[in-house]
């Protein structure tokens, strides 16, 4: 009497393990099919399958002969294989008293063997069958030969499960099982078929950093764990779920999903997990929604644009966000920008500095210069700084690049200083290079080996750059300020602090923004900003630049607000180092400033 309509002592263990093993509801494998295809060829019948016992039902893994992917446990007799966990042979199904009106038998088959696939640790999972049309015999060397590729099977599935493809942490098979079966994927479904895939992350790279700092690294442990409960209850009915990162999880919808209903779907998952979970005070879950097509997107393509879009999400601070082509294309140029600006740092002729003058507006008279990083591409020509110096100063070339800029501008203030050039050059500074331990030893040393005096340079330090880490840049402008470096404040009155700022800090020279200075002379609330700033600075016994400067009318404003000093498109565009030569030359007026 077949056990099929019991469920054993057990079931709910060996269940547990069947679904902790991933294969249910999975594409096909071609390593598993190549099994199933030798069983058929070898006992001479047209159908084969690996079949695994769910709770209510066969699902076959792999088959050969067989349109449909499951049929149910009750009366199917690899359900009593998987109970009795032994070698099941039915010579007639039609003749059998439990079998006769089995869903099996009422298709056709009449004959059916199988042999149990069985776990290490003594679990049933199923079965590899073969069934044919015409009622026959087994000789015990076909028993032998089912047995051997039963054991072929489980062979591959712990395999598949031991040997990098399932996450130690989560349970979840991992990326390298996501590749396989996405190509399996391909082998499957209709070439054109349209799909959709998504990623959950959840949480960047710095928040996950900051909170294994304050918690331990047990903390990861932790919220992978909540999002597996939650995406196992939620998605994981319908699509496999893999873990790919360390807290990254990809899958693909069903098919024939719609987008605004996955969309609304993942929403619902996002809004439920920040009401329920303790993380979400620390971490910021995002996803990122991908649409494909079937034969026509790679695997890697498709992870790199669930990244590109889960990343999109994060940036823009609106939890979700779908892949779009243009997306792509600003990250992909963003990438390419970073690639080849370090090429450009390696070798030669790609990267110059220019100097735009600055002028005193009391005399008329060049007293300075600001050295400007520009970027000559030898395939692609000029690319523009406001593209690219934000997107180095984001990574770790910056410390790299502007060692290069005061390398190069500390050699050409030299090689004016010895033609009688006596003017001085400031040199951008990141938040980065603040925060380097040895920076104002390189800044001294540079200035010793050039012969110049620490006065004829000026370092240029944004506010925001200075609220990074506020006591470290202190701490390394006072070094620079001891040493006679001079400092300068830039784009003064964009931040946060600037009072704050002014009262601490040991720089001589405060720069107001050109977002100030432009139409000043049309803006009666610009001109009442700036001449405020202005007072303020010399009351705290500062120098005042004013930036952007384009017109004789705002010229005009500023020297009436009592400005220092100007630099701007009036005077001058930023000129390579001959050109800014023949400016200084024809203009007739050097003054050493501050020096």
């Amino acid at each position: 009497m077949p056990l099929s309509h019991l469920r054993p002592r057990g079931e709910t263990a060996r269940l547990d393990v069947l679904r902790k093993l991933n294969l249910l509801d999975t594409p096909p494998s071609e390593a598993f099919d190549r099994i199933t295809r030798m069983a058929a060829q070898l006992f001479g019948l047209p159908i084969a399958a690996v079949s695994l016992t769910d709770s209510n039902r066969q699902w076959f893994k792999s088959r050969v002969g067989v349109e449909h992917d499951s049929i149910p446990r009750m009366k199917a007799p690899c359900a009593q294989v998987a109970d009795e966990s032994a070698m099941l042979v039915i010579e007639d199904l039609q003749a059998d008293a439990c079998y006769h009106d089995s869903v099996l038998a009422s298709s056709g088959v009449r004959f059916y063997a199988g042999a149990p696939l069985v776990t290490h640790d003594g679990w049933c999972l199923g079965a590899i069958c073969v069934l044919g049309p015409s009622p026959r015999t087994i000789t015990d060397a076909e028993r032998v030969a089912l047995t051997d590729l039963a054991a072929m099977v489980m062979d591959q599935i712990e395999l598949q499960h031991a040997l990098g493809r399932v996450d130690a942490v989560s349970g979840l098979p991992n990326r390298t099982q996501f590749l396989d079966d996405f190509k399996d994927l391909t082998m499957d479904s209709p070439r054109g078929e349209h799909r959709l895939a998504a990623l959950v992350n959840l949480a960047s790279p710095e928040q996950l950093g900051s909170a294994m700092r304050a918690m331990g690294a047990s903390y990861l442990d932790e919220i992978v764990g909540e999002a597996v409960r939650m995406l196992g209850a939620t998605i994981g009915r319908t699509s496999t779920v893999y873990h790919i990162g360390a807290t990254e999880f990809a899958f693909i919808a069903p098919a024939g999903s719609e987008l605004d209903a996955f969309y609304a779907e993942l929403g619902d998952w996002l809004r439920q997990r920040a009401q329920s979970v303790t993380s979400r005070f620390v971490t910021t879950a995002t996803v990122g929604i991908v649409p494909f097509q079937i034969g026509a997107t790679a695997c890697a393509d498709l992870l790199r644009n669930l990244h590109s879009a889960a990343r999109h999400a994060f940036e823009m601070d609106r939890g979700m966000s779908v892949f779009s082509w243009e997306q792509d294309a600003v990250y992909r140029r963003r990438f390419w920008l970073i690639n080849e600006f370090g090429a450009a740092l390696e070798s030669s002729g790609q990267l110059r500095l220019v100097y735009q003058p600055k002028v005193d507006l009391g005399s008329g008279a060049c007293i300075g210069a600001e050295a400007l990083l520009r970027w000559t591409h030898p395939t692609f020509g000029d690319v523009s700084p406001a593209e690219f110096i934000p997107i180095v100063e984001q990574t770790s070339m910056v410390r790299a690049t502007t060692h290069w800029v005061v390398e190069t501008a500390l050699r050409q203030l030299a090689a004016w200083w010895e033609a009688g050039i006596e003017l001085q050059v400031a040199v951008n500074v990141s938040a980065v290079n603040l925060q380097e331990p040895d920076f104002c030893e390189h800044i001294v040393d540079g200035l010793r080996r050039h012969g110049l005096p620490a006065s004829s340079l000026a370092l240029e330090i944004t506010e925001s750059a200075l609220m990074k880490n506020p006591r470290l840049a202190e701490a390394t402008l006072r070094a620079l300020d001891a040493a006679g470096v001079r400092l300068a404040i830039d784009d003064f009155g964009t931040g946060y602090s600037s009072l704050a700022y002014l009262q601490s800090l040991p720089a001589q020279v405060v720069k107001i923004d050109q977002s100030f200075v432009r139409g000043i002379e049309r803006d009666e609330r610009k001109r009442s900003l700036v001449a405020a700033m202005i007072k303020l600075s010399h009351d705290l016994g500062h120098r005042v630049v004013a930036e952007g400067v384009e017109t004789a009318d705002v010229v005009d404003v500023l020297k009436e607000a009592d400005c220092d000093e100007a630099q701007g498109y009036l005077y001058a565009r930023p000129l390579a180092p001959q050109a800014f030569v023949q400016w200084v030359e024809k203009r007739g007026k050097v003054e050493a400033v501050a020096l």
